[in-house]
């Protein structure tokens, strides 16, 4: 049976993160993940997280200043400090709530002192973050979302895992963004597998429930249980209305 991740940067964003924990955990999913928990202190979301039985699967880098157009500092050449600090303090809050994974975000750049850069601070993390069990994942992001953002395919993230080199450094694949960007859902989960530390999904085009649009989860969903991947899939979808409502398709899939 396929298992699901609630991710909390858009289900029940109107919660406080740890009651949003609870509800993901009353609407059955199996597992929760966020964007940015930073200011709700960790000991908080760990009780909550003990008393639901859920795992943290991951969390983010933070984004730097997003109200001057920031979305992720690691491949930007001249903020190393601000991405180093950023991604310090994402392995420190997910080892104080269990977290396994850590998307590292490159932010908006572009040529080969950003390349050097983003290779360099996933260096830094990886080694930071090995050293507590933790994975880092870099994720491609699409251009009608995130135009001009640095990773823009899973071909680049795949060069840059291997550049890299470091056993915790994994593929966050996205299906919206791929399937945005590159199409092929199905034959790119197969190649790119033993690079994938954690796939999420919404629909195509609109980023809402996978219940509609133009993916046919259902083949997706049943694609990736042949490949075995056991992991619980990260429902990063934006519900229109209340969460609970949008929910029909965890019965149909799950």
């Amino acid at each position: 049976m396929t298992k699901f991740s609630a991710n909390l940067g858009f289900l029940w964003s109107d919660l406080a993160l740890t009651d949003a924990i609870h509800a993901a955990k009353a609407a059955g999913f199996d597992a929760v993940e966020c964007h940015w928990p930073y200011d709700v202190p960790s000991n908080d979301v760990l009780s909550a997280l003990q008393a639901t039985g859920l795992n943290m699967l991951g969390l983010n880098t933070r984004r730097g200043n997003p109200d001057q157009g920031d979305n992720g500092l690691a491949a930007l050449p001249d903020r190393v400090d601000e991405a180093r600090a950023a991604i310090d303090e994402a392995v420190a809050y997910a080892v104080a709530i269990k977290a396994a994974n850590i998307h590292v975000m490159a932010g908006f750049s572009d040529g080969q002192a950003a390349h050097t850069t983003f290779v360099a601070n996933l260096r830094y993390a990886t080694t930071l973050a090995a050293a507590h069990d933790i994975a880092i994942l870099i994720e491609p992001l699409n251009p009608y979302d995130a135009p001009g953002y640095f990773l823009k395919t899973t071909q680049q993230a795949k060069a840059i895992i291997e550049e890299v080199a470091a056993s915790n450094l994994k593929l966050m694949f996205d299906c919206y963004h791929v399937q945005l960007t590159e199409g092929d859902l199905t034959h790119r989960l197969h190649d790119l597998l033993p690079i994938i530390g954690h796939i999420q999904f919404a629909s195509v085009p609109d980023r809402g429930a996978p219940d509609h649009g133009e993916v046919n989860y259902g083949h997706v969903f049943e694609v990736i249980s042949k490949l075995a991947f056991t992991g619980p899939l990260g429902a990063e979808y934006k519900p229109v209305g209340p969460t609970g409502q949008s929910l029909r398709w965890l019965k149909t899939f799950g």
